[in-house]
């Protein structure tokens, strides 16, 4: 046994020279990337892929295999080297990275069969990792594992740090993170350097089983992987101490060599790595999952209840939000909620108290937040609301932006939008949020105005691929629609109209209540006014918009608790872009101050009045 032992050890020190020399013939092809940082973590991907991890070939997204992810996404070519030399597809393919017919783009996208998320974006891959690892125990509950590779550079992101927490609290020993502490940063060495017993210190402070090791040993390799296979009620940390460009002679742990392809000098390179092989002929051996995933359906998602509101009420749509959030919990067991400690405000805790089971505080933490949310998307394997104020996901563009790249299906809610939420000042005001949203490809924005709209909105959103935003309000505001109303995506409501009608007054969230209050007092100054609730700022009703402006002369007023950049006011200019129109856009214009909602609404030109005099104004002129 122990020579068979040995024997598998020289193969995959091979199999990790071959990964060199695969990495270093893609990177030559493509004339640029990341040989270097490929080859501190030769041996990693060597064990983790032909020794430790288990999954298909034939299905490399399988929900019953165990997941890797690469955070450093810039070692891409390593990480395509490695499923090409299982058999994915062939090594000659490697040869067209970062071509523009190619997916092997230059860092990890979705576009591949066997990658789960978009990496590069750096410090974010630990929190997909978690998500990933929290569904797996606490909802798949199978034996697969997550590896979640990360670069020592981008441990200097805090967001690490977060998601380290997070997998601690949640004890995710099905989750295993790899430091790759190979020195040497882009421009400079890291901060640290091989400081190892201050990685362990710290990984150990965060509650994680922490083993140091030789990252170029591929013997301590597979005796960290197995160890870590063995521990419970914690995640691993394997701080592998290497070397940047290992086994590249006269660039080895060199500054200046960061995020180059190696040329001329790559010919002889290689050469020295076949030379050291010993098993040319050795083909790798990919485990099989032990167990099956369960089946989910996370498709065709509805509410146990229809809307039951009656006119007159008063409820406020962030409330609507955790109603529509617990009916669709009812008939979906993967229907899970997520909250930044802000439940008691969102109402996600409607969720909570009805199944704690699906839950998840991630705490202070929001970059964490939508990680975790992403991750726990992956796959298909859970239907996904993440929500907190909507000030607060603005630090986590980041993430959002990859979670775009990442072809994720993720639903935000952000409540306290606007000046409106009074008191609690700017700092807590939402204005930014539909600027940043509009800016997202995949998004879907929903802004819906009453209690019915909003639990259609939620949904409509579970069933809606892509990321998708709800804006939710603090104040209470008045039932607009019947429960049986129909809403889609797209689809513009008309809440106000006659055939007399010389102006459009459109708003959105509060500012719609703004309007029809405004359309009241034109009423009887004789002015009738149209009113139009547009539920979806994107995909914006462009058509409605369009054919509501002719149908009143060209005057259109729009309304909105937001910045004038990027808002709604901006997305309703865009569609009357080659329309013969004369539009006034009320928005806030300066940076707010505390004061009751009303207040503040008057004072940054948002109520009824100012909606009304902006009207007169259009008809005057």
């Amino acid at each position: 046994m122990k020579g068979d032992k040995n024997v598998d050890i020289q193969n995959l020190k091979d199999m990790a020279n071959k990964l060199r020399i695969d990495s270093i013939v893609a990177t030559n092809a493509s004339k640029s990337g990341h040989p270097t940082s490929c080859a501190s973590m030769a041996e990693i991907m060597s064990v983790l892929f032909f020794h430790t991890m288990k999954y298909k070939i034939s299905a490399p997204r399988d929900p019953s295999s165990d997941r890797f992810i690469l955070s450093k996404g810039h070692a891409a070519p390593i990480l395509y080297a490695a499923w090409a030399e299982a058999g994915l597809f062939p090594l000659e393919d490697l040869k067209n990275l970062r071509k523009i017919d190619s997916d092997l783009e230059g860092h990890p996208t979705p576009r591949l069969n066997f990658i789960d998320v978009g990496t590069g974006s750096l410090g974010q891959g630990l929190a997909v990792a978690a998500g990933m690892a929290y569904v797996g125990k606490y909802f798949d509950q199978t034996s697969y594992r997550v590896y979640c590779l990360v670069g020592d550079g981008e441990a200097a992101e805090g967001s690490v740090w977060e998601a380290l927490h997070f997998a601690s609290h949640y004890k995710l020993d099905n989750l295993v993170v790899i430091f790759d502490v190979n020195r040497l940063g882009q421009s400079e060495p890291t901060s640290l350097q091989h400081q190892m017993d201050v990685y362990d210190a710290r990984l150990k402070a965060f509650g994680l089983h922490s083993l140091v090791v030789d990252g170029h040993d591929v013997g301590e390799l597979i005796k960290a992987f197995d160890e870590a296979a063995t521990v419970s009620g914690k995640p691993t940390a394997i701080v592998a101490k290497t070397f940047k460009g290992k086994g590249f002679p006269g660039i080895e742990d060199k500054d200046n060599w960061h995020g180059k392809a190696l040329g001329a000098e790559g010919d002889k390179i290689i050469k020295h790595l076949q030379a050291q092989i010993k098993n040319p002929g050795w083909k790798p051996r990919v485990s099989a999952p032990q167990c099956e995933a369960p089946r989910v359906h996370v498709a065709d998602i509805t509410l146990s209840a229809p809307p039951a509101y009656e006119r007159g009420a008063r409820v406020a749509t962030r409330l609507a939000y955790g109603t529509a959030l617990r009916k669709i919990a009812d008939t979906n067991l993967r229907v899970i909620a997520m909250d930044g400690d802000t439940k008691n405000s969102t109402f996600s805790d409607k969720l909570r108290s009805a199944y704690p089971e699906r839950y998840v505080e991630c705490f202070i933490a929001e970059q964490t937040l939508v990680g975790v949310a992403t991750g726990a998307a992956c796959r298909a394997r859970a239907v996904v609301f993440a929500s907190t104020f909507a000030a607060f996901f603005t630090r986590t563009f980041d993430q959002i932006r990859m979670g775009a790249i990442s072809q994720s299906n993720i639903n935000l809610v952000g409540s306290h939008c606007g000046v409106s939420i009074g008191e609690d000042g700017p700092s807590q005001m939402g204005l930014e949020d539909l600027a940043m949203f509009r800016a997202v490809p995949t998004a879907t924005i929903f802004y819906p105005s009453d209690a019915v709209s909003t639990e259609r909105a939620v949904e409509l959103a579970a069933n809606t691929r892509g990321i998708c935003y709800i804006r939710t309000s603090r104040p209470e505001t008045d039932i607009l629609y019947a429960a049986g109303t129909s809403f889609k995506v797209g689809e513009a409501k008309v809440v106000r109209e006659s055939a007399a009608d010389k102006v459009l007054l459109v708003g959105a969230g509060v500012t719609l209540h703004e309007a029809l209050a405004a359309a009241d007092l034109l009423q009887k100054e004789g002015i009738e006014a149209r009113v139009l609730d547009p539920f979806t700022i994107k995909p914006l009703d462009e058509d409605a918009i369009r054919k509501h402006t002719k149908a009143v002369g060209g005057r259109i007023v729009v309304v909105e608790d937001h910045y004038q950049a990027g808002g709604l006011g901006e997305a309703v200019l865009s569609a009357l872009s080659a329309e013969r129109s004369v539009l006034r856009h009320l928005c806030v214009r300066g940076v707010p101050r505390s004061g009751a909602p009303a207040q503040l609404l008057h004072a940054h030109g948002l109520a009824a009045q100012h909606v009304a005099a902006a009207a007169r104004d259009l008809l005057q002129h």
